[in-house]
């Protein structure tokens, strides 16, 4: 496989801006960016089963009903009522079906609105191969509104695919995420097959990528659907699958029924009380911290030789307590490769820093000595250092990070630059609590030592930051989660992309 993602086909910016700009109107009666595309998400999928059932080629019946046709028939006064009917008669299907539509209701304020939607969504040819990417787009404009919180659960795009490139997902993996927010780790998954698709795939291959192959959990309802939409559009699931591929639960509150090859996530940053913490007799260890609960789900999450690449906070890589348990765990258990420390701010929350952990799961040593042998750490913090809030990185900017990994080769190749350098796991063991919040850029002139945190001071007011931005975007979630049945709101989310 190349390790290069190809560009995919453009998308429609035209009917994206023309969509947004109706949005705009819309926020002046109280409809967050984020509802907006949850409410064109229902229009859209009805628009696409008119579409499949009118086809003049193989047509496919998905809901039983042409509700689009009986909208667009109907007067316009009518059309909130027949469009509420449609919308908890399908909530109430099994499968798929049920999951895309469970709890929607109707909040467009006033017939004019909903009828100008209609007609917005009627312009398109929702079956299209780059309606996925349009979608995409309108879950990035509304990951941009700070205040609902929204971007909590939207990874960014070109770190998602930087990832995947360099983890190169392969037609016989098992691909998950239990905390998949909108769905970008999974689709971005499921283009990198499409764009490597390897010869010689046998037909039972193709029928596992679309019945099995990729799966999530989503704590939230609106989000699980946005997801769920999200795949539809893709071409990674259909509408009227019986089993739908994103679970709604807390994926901590047991272990899990199924394992992955591969694991890609961004879990929520944050911590519960102590009675709500989740008890696991397969966890190391007990702690409130929730991103530190789901870097241990993920290890159980993983096969034998599976693999794993975890977005974290970066207090994960020096707290304390239970922290430091859990990584001197995860250094001997698997094979903990690769740290690329992000700039700040790359993420919705003001000020907050934040790392992905690469790691495989290899048999237990015989010996019982620490699978992990050298850890790799790209320093891309240093190189943009970026205003005080936010960070835009563009694919570009993760070029040579990918390249220094090398995917598909083997790590003995990589070569170690001013902001890329192995550590070897006898020294990150020895370190005070196992840190491993370790910097790389700009190297010091005498003989190259692993440096210790500066002070305790520095530390806890890492860790004290660290916290306060997770507990800005959990308010803004649970602002969401006041309104009846309303949105909720991947990337680090608080759970209440949670």
């Amino acid at each position: 496989m190349n390790p290069t993602v190809s560009s995919r086909p453009g998308h429609d910016q035209d009917l994206v801006e023309l969509l947004w700009s109706f949005g705009g109107a819309l926020r002046e009666d109280g409809i967050s960016g984020l509802e907006y595309v949850e409410q064109l998400s229902c229009l859209i999928l009805l628009k696409r089963a008119h579409e499949q059932r009118h086809r003049p080629l193989n047509p496919q019946d998905v809901l039983g009903h042409d509700a689009w046709g009986q909208l667009l028939s109907s007067a316009r006064d009518h059309q909130g009522l027949l469009y509420e009917q449609t919308l908890a008669r399908l909530a109430s299907r099994p499968g798929t079906l049920g999951m895309l539509f469970r709890r929607a209701q109707n909040r467009i304020p006033g017939p004019a609105s909903l009828h100008r939607m209609i007609d917005l969504v009627d312009r398109r040819h929702w079956s299209a191969g780059d309606s996925g990417a349009i979608f995409e787009a309108l879950l990035t404009r509304s990951s941009a509104d700070r205040k609902t919180g929204a971007g909590q659960y939207f990874t960014p795009r070109p770190l998602i695919e930087a990832i995947v490139q360099c983890v190169q997902p392969g037609i016989d993996d098992t691909i998950t995420d239990p905390a998949c927010g909108t769905g970008g780790f999974l689709i971005k998954a499921f283009n990198y097959l499409i764009d490597n698709f390897p010869p010689g795939v046998t037909s039972a291959q193709r029928t596992r990528l679309n019945e099995g192959a990729f799966f999530g959990t989503e704590l939230v309802d609106a989000t699980a659907r946005l997801a769920v939409t999200n795949l539809v559009l893709h071409g990674i699931t259909r509408a009227d699958a019986a089993n739908p591929c994103v679970t709604v639960g807390d994926a901590l509150a047991r272990p899990p029924v199924r394992r992955a090859t591969l694991v890609l996530t961004s879990p929520p940053f944050g911590r519960r009380s102590t009675s709500e913490a989740p008890y696991r007799e397969d966890f190391w260890t007990g702690t409130t911290s929730t991103q530190l609960n789901f870097l241990q789900h993920v290890y159980s999450l993983l096969e034998t030789d599976g693999r794993a690449a975890v977005v974290v906070p970066d207090s994960v890589l020096f707290e304390g307590g239970a922290g430091e348990l859990i990584r001197r765990r995860l250094l001997t258990a698997c094979d903990v490769h690769t740290l690329l420390r992000l700039p700040t701010g790359v993420f919705y929350a003001t000020g907050l820093k934040a790392s992905v952990l690469f790691f495989d799961k290899p048999d237990p040593r015989p010996d019982g000595s620490p699978s992990t042998k050298r850890l790799w750490v790209y320093d891309l913090r240093s190189q943009n250092p970026g205003p005080a809030k936010t960070t835009t990185l563009a694919r570009a900017d993760y070029g040579d990070f990918v390249s220094a990994y090398r995917p598909g080769r083997p790590r003995g190749e990589r070569v170690e630059t001013p902001h890329f350098r192995p550590f070897a796991v006898e020294d990150l063991l020895a370190r005070h609590s196992v840190n491993l919040d370790l910097q790389v850029a700009d190297p010091p002139t005498e003989p190259f030592m692993l440096e210790e945190p500066e002070t305790d001071l520095h530390r806890m007011a890492e860790e004290i930051t660290a916290e306060l931005s997770a507990a800005l975007a959990e308010f803004a979630a649970l602002a969401e989660a006041l309104r009846p049945y309303g949105v909720h709101g991947g990337g680090p989310n608080p759970e209440a992309e949670r």
